[in-house]
């Protein structure tokens, strides 16, 4: 009782959805000795030709051959199928084919009386027409097609093995993707093989279908004219037509499943099944169809030819020509459509980061607010842009190298009416301006005072007024300088540029120096870079020139000068005060312009001699002086030079050559428009005055 119920229990766990094949199995083992009655029959050879036709819908329809990986074992079990049903209808036909036409069942009765119109000629030239198409052209090709393929897809398996290998080590990929597509094609080698031999079950299916048919007419004389004692021609009736209609059901679903084996070895992977590639490939090209419609509209007004058929063909060609014009042109539109759409898609589209990304660093910008756009925008009439060329023009002209390009861009973090200039992406200045407005500055002498918006102005620090454009007449009868807002941003970018002259200025800038040189004296250059000097030491004696206001359009007296002291003495600020030396004509020219005599403003000999010690006393290059002094000098400095600008002269510091470095530094952010010349750097032809003196 127990071993009865644990085999139940094995029963019911066996999964039923797994049992169709085996029964199957079962039922062709049993057509083979079991005798079947025709009823059966009939049931077994309707259900292969559904068999057949589903399996051909299945392989039309498959996108690609691995999808229907299953299809080897399908034409195996078809076939044994298909020899078992023939093994079962030879049983019957030679049993009771006396009997009449209808003794191996209706479906035998009626291919054999309804498809060759019961003429048994006429079965067996449509039987081996069939066996040849099947054999020779279908199912040789579909062999043909497997074997190669299945040859080439084992050559390319080490080389989709290494692909996915890099494709994986590149990070491209995962285990699982790899891990799958490794399984992938594995199982395409697989596939084309067992289609390689499932070809040869197809062959030899044929092949059995001929021999069997031989054998039942044989058969079927002997045992209707000797058994039965029937005449020759009763018994070639009844046996001749009862197997050609056998052999003609088996040969149909034959027919099929090797179309369907050809269909699949033969198909290219893609996105479509065949229905819908045959349609894109064979009908999408309108040209192609169009030549096609017009030579048989040819042929059909030719006299004596089908003209109904042919015109009637070519009308319908012509249909379908122009069916795929304008199929082509809505799809073409389509793709425009979305070849537009697309960049606004990319912009919403996440993309992965790239040096691109990383924006440069402007050397000089400008941004402004939104409502001093129409400042720069030419459309609108503004004329900010060509003032900045013209201001570059000067700068580069009065200090002897290029200016940088100013980048200019609008900025909505700032109000509306301001705008920045930033050196290197650091801001050096910013300011608010009105637009439609002017600037009326009180340079200290004016005799009244405007109306307007109080402020200062941007380049100098001087009290300034924004006034109206008619009050402009007003405003200068009153002693007030008035510039329009162009002018404002223009010279407040000036004096920024002017006083960071020496932060402008870079190693490519130097060596622009240095061609535009060598054309003139190439010698000189030659020597000077890179046998006596660095690029790098020599852009810093050259910025070290632009931090103290002295140009640099005269690179040949710089250059000599270099190249004669520069052996002796690579020090940036011992080389740049010899320069300075070689330069005093032009340093005296900035200052005091064609005058012969310069006033100046000297130290007392006793402080002279305490800034000497602690010169000497300090470490570093810089003024280690008390505080208190420190402050005194300073103050003293500062309302000398005062003093220098209200008499309308220059403000000039006259100091031993040791000191002048060191005193130029301690003032040149503190006191502005104060000079610090030595006695060395006054020009022999040219006399001094001095008017002040600065003591301890």
């Amino acid at each position: 009782m127990t071993q009865q119920v644990g085999i139940l229990t094995t029963l019911r766990e066996i999964p039923r959805t797994g049992l169709g094949i085996p029964l199957l199995v079962l039922a062709m083992l049993a057509m083979l000795v079991v005798p079947l009655p025709p009823l059966v029959l009939d049931i077994f050879f309707s259900f292969n030709i559904a068999l057949s036709l589903v399996i051909l819908l299945v392989a039309i329809y498959t996108l690609r051959p691995l999808d229907f990986a299953v299809f080897p074992a399908v034409i195996l079990i078809a076939t044994l199928l298909r020899l078992g049903m023939n093994v079962a209808s030879t049983r019957v036909v030679l049993l009771e084919g006396h009997t009449g036409t209808d003794a191996a069942g209706q479906v035998i009765n009626s291919f054999g009386e309804f498809v060759i119109g019961g003429n048994y000629t006429v079965g067996i030239v449509v039987f081996v027409i069939l066996v040849i198409i099947n054999f020779v052209v279908v199912t040789k090709g579909a062999g043909r097609i497997s074997e190669v393929t299945a040859r080439f897809t084992l050559d390319a398996m080490p080389g989709k093995q290494m692909a996915i290998d890099a494709d994986l080590n590149a990070g491209l990929i995962d285990q699982e993707e790899a891990r799958r597509r490794r399984a992938e094609v594995s199982m395409e080698a697989d596939f084309y093989g067992s289609m390689d031999g499932a070809s040869k079950f197809v062959r030899g299916d044929a092949v059995a279908g001929i021999l069997i048919t031989i054998i039942n007419i044989t058969g079927g004389l002997t045992i209707g004219m000797a058994q039965h004692g029937m005449s020759f021609a009763d018994a070639g009736h009844n046996y001749t037509l009862l197997t050609i209609g056998d052999g003609l059901v088996a040969q149909i679903p034959s027919l099929l499943l090797s179309v369907a084996a050809g269909i699949v070895v033969s198909r290219v992977s893609a996105s479509h099944n065949m229905g819908e590639q045959i349609t894109r490939q064979l009908f999408g090209n309108p040209l192609a169809l169009a030549v096609a419609a017009g030579l048989i509209g040819l042929m059909g007004l030719i006299p004596g030819m089908p003209n109904l058929a042919f015109l009637t063909l070519a009308s319908l060609t012509g249909a379908v020509a122009w069916w795929s014009w304008q199929r082509q042109q809505r799809e073409e539109a389509q793709q425009q459509e979305a070849g537009a759409a697309e960049p606004e898609q990319e912009s919403h589209r996440p993309r992965e980061l790239n040096w691109d990304d990383v924006a440069p660093v402007d050397i000089v910008g400008l941004e402004v607010g939104y409502r001093l756009i129409p400042l720069v925008d030419k459309s609108q009439g503004g004329q900010l842009m060509e003032r900045i060329k013209g201001v570059r023009k000067k700068l580069s002209q009065d200090l002897g190298f290029l200016i940088p390009a100013v980048h200019i861009r609008d900025n909505l973090d700032l109000a509306p009416h301001a705008y920045r200039i930033t050196l290197m992406g650091v801001t050096l200045g910013e300011a608010e301006v009105h637009v439609g407005k002017e600037l009326a500055i009180d340079p200290g002498q004016v005799h009244g005072e405007m109306e307007g918006i109080a402020t200062e102005d941007p380049s100098f620090g001087l009290p300034a007024v924004w006034i109206d454009s008619n009050q402009r007449e007003r405003a200068q009868a009153l002693g007030y300088t008035v510039v329009d807002v162009t002018t404002v941003v223009a010279t407040h970018l000036s004096q920024l540029l002017l006083s960071h002259a020496h932060e402008l200025l870079g190693h490519e800038d130097v060596q622009q120096l240095l061609d535009k040189l060598k054309q003139s004296a190439p010698k000189l250059v030659e020597e000077l870079v890179p046998n006596t000097l660095s690029l790098a030491v020599l852009l810093r004696i050259l910025r070290n020139l632009l931090e103290e206001g002295i140009p640099i359009r005269d690179m040949r007296t710089i250059a000599e000068t270099l190249a004669q002291y520069a052996p002796k003495n690579q020090d940036p600020l011992a080389l740049t005060g010899l320069v300075r030396i070689a330069l005093r004509r032009l340093i005296y020219q900035h200052i005091a312009g064609a005058a012969d005599e310069l006033p100046v403003i000297t130290i007392d000999p006793a402080l002279e001699q305490i800034l000497q010690k602690s010169r000497q006393m300090s470490e570093e290059e810089g003024v280690a002086l008390e505080p208190g002094l420190a402050e005194r000098l300073h103050a003293g400095l500062q309302e000398k030079t005062r003093e220098r600008e209200a008499a309308g002269e220059p403000a000039v510091l006259l100091v031993a050559a040791p000191l002048r470095a060191l005193l130029a530094r301690f003032v040149r952010h503190t006191i502005s428009g104060l000079h610090v010349l030595s006695y060395n750097e006054i020009p022999d032809n040219k006399q001094v005055r001095v008017v002040a003196t600065i003591g301890g």
